[in-house]
């Protein structure tokens, strides 16, 4: 089992490490965009999208990258002053009864949306925008699926902890 929960590792730092870039790329096509808009007096609807676009790609295939560092926001009120016994608890409950049951109910629910996107391929959100909305909402699936499998991961871990404990 910790092999495999090695190799969810391991993808999620390859899904991460590609998506890193898109931060540096979405500020020079939103800088190119300003200076077209207010120097040159030129607007595109497609670019501003594609930041909307480059964002949302980011931080949901990201996701589960933060998950794997610890980085992802936690209320620290208790946490932080308990053992590590205790945290682990929490972390178990946690994905247990938080985030994996989260997770497949998001998943769950937006899949017609993300299908019926599909089906019609879905244009753009507004006139003159990219004609690619089924690519965006496919993000929640594949957003779902890469903080399910990090869980799982993480689960295993902390089992595996436990267990040597």
């Amino acid at each position: 089992m910790l092999g495999i929960a090695h190799a969810i590792d391991r993808m999620n730092t390859i899904v991460a490490d590609a998506v890193r870039w898109l931060a540096l790329i979405m500020v020079l096509v939103q800088f190119c965009i300003v200076i077209g808009r207010y120097v040159f007096g030129f607007n595109s609807i497609a670019a501003q999208e594609s930041v909307l676009y480059m964002h949302a790609t980011l931080f949901m295939l990201g996701a589960g990258y933060t998950l794997l560092v610890d980085k992802h926001v936690r209320v620290d009120v208790f946490y932080a002053k308990v053992s590590d016994t205790a945290r682990r608890r929490i972390d178990i409950f946690g994905h247990i009864f938080l985030l994996i049951p989260s997770m497949v109910a998001l998943l769950y629910w937006s899949w017609p949306s993300v299908r019926n996107s599909w089906k019609i391929l879905e244009g753009p959100i507004s006139v003159g925008g990219i004609e690619a909305v089924f690519l965006l909402k496919s993000l929640i699936p594949a957003f779902c699926i890469l903080i399910l499998l990090q869980s799982l991961s993480l689960l295993v871990r902390l089992l595996h902890e436990g267990s040597r404990a």
